[in-house]
């Protein structure tokens, strides 16, 4: 995480983020589903997962999107504000395995103060979660 927010200026499209390896755990599955109230026994539940052909328990997208959504602002910086997070589910994300995030700048508005950035979290299954993060930056720093 940076401790400056990035300028509007610092920014271009096609600026790539660094890469942010997510391991996945059954401690941040759980957590995050009991955290987002999700209580959905496929979240926390071995076997209940198994009982629906998974190999494990699951994560939830409530959780998938707090976790693009922090790639994103970390890289922004603590100024930065979400403004939108717009995302599609792909294969699951099983405890075991690390999820790696990446994304690029796609547009760029200089009059609102915001960029597009287009984000895939990619897992040994391929891709775990792609979509868009808008975040406002600030005009100048």
């Amino acid at each position: 995480m940076s401790n400056k927010t990035l300028a509007l200026g610092d920014v271009k499209i096609g600026t790539a983020l660094p890469e942010l390896p997510i391991e996945i755990t059954t401690t941040l599955i759980v957590a995050g589903a009991m955290a987002s109230r999700d209580y959905t026994r496929v979240h926390h539940d071995k076997g209940a997962a198994q009982a629906t052909g998974m190999q494990d328990l699951f994560m939830n997208i409530l959780t998938t999107n707090g976790l693009v959504g922090r790639y994103v602002t970390d890289w922004a910086g603590p100024d930065a504000i979400l403004k939108g997070v717009a995302i599609k589910l792909g294969t699951p994300n099983l405890p075991g395995d690390t999820m790696k995030m990446t994304g690029e700048v796609t547009t760029k508005d200089e009059d609102e103060g915001v960029v597009e950035v287009s984000v895939s979290g990619s897992n040994s299954w391929g891709d775990h979660v792609t979509g868009t993060v808008k975040v406002a930056l600030p005009k100048g720093a």
